[in-house]
């Protein structure tokens, strides 16, 4: 039988572990990023985006957490190197960042690239009947919509 334990099809959990993979890598970039800006931001916005960056972070965390457990429910293995991080994500690495405006430009470039995955994810875990993922997907993409308009939103745009 092709059925994993889920009842899901094992190719169909095995693409989705691979692309969940990637999710998980462009997140660690992404907290990575976060962690960075709220440590160096500096100027008249200090004290809002310092806090708001740990805002970021820590629920990223959680969002790590999670598509790593998701990845093992699948049955498949997280990814758990810089090395495998680094070289499977596409969201760009923020260094030596401190003017306010461009920590949020990052933030919201780091943001839509995030949606791009969780996208191609949300369909083929539609596909494979996969509500876990799907469900996981859905919440994700909301918030971070919503985060995005409201980025932009302080940018003046």
């Amino acid at each position: 039988m092709n059925k994993s334990i889920l009842g899901l099809d094992k190719k169909e959990s095995a693409n989705l572990v691979e692309n969940l993979n990637g999710l998980l890598s462009n997140f660690q970039i992404y907290y990575q990023n976060l962690r960075g800006l709220h440590w160096n931001i500096k100027g008249k916005n200090f004290f809002e985006l310092h806090v708001k960056f740990e805002e970021f972070y820590t629920d990223s965390q959680v969002k790590i957490d999670d598509i790593a457990e998701r990845i093992l429910t699948l049955q498949g293995k997280p990814l758990h190197t810089f090395t495998d991080y680094i070289s499977k994500s596409s969201v760009l690495v923020g260094k030596d960042i401190s003017n306010d405006v461009e920590a949020v430009s990052l933030v919201i470039s780091s943001l839509s690239e995030l949606l791009k995955i969780e996208r191609v994810i949300l369909n083929l875990s539609d596909d494979a009947n996969d509500e876990g993922t799907n469900s996981m997907m859905s919440d994700f993409i909301a918030e971070q919509e919503k985060t995005i308009w409201m980025l932009n939103s302080w940018l003046g745009k």
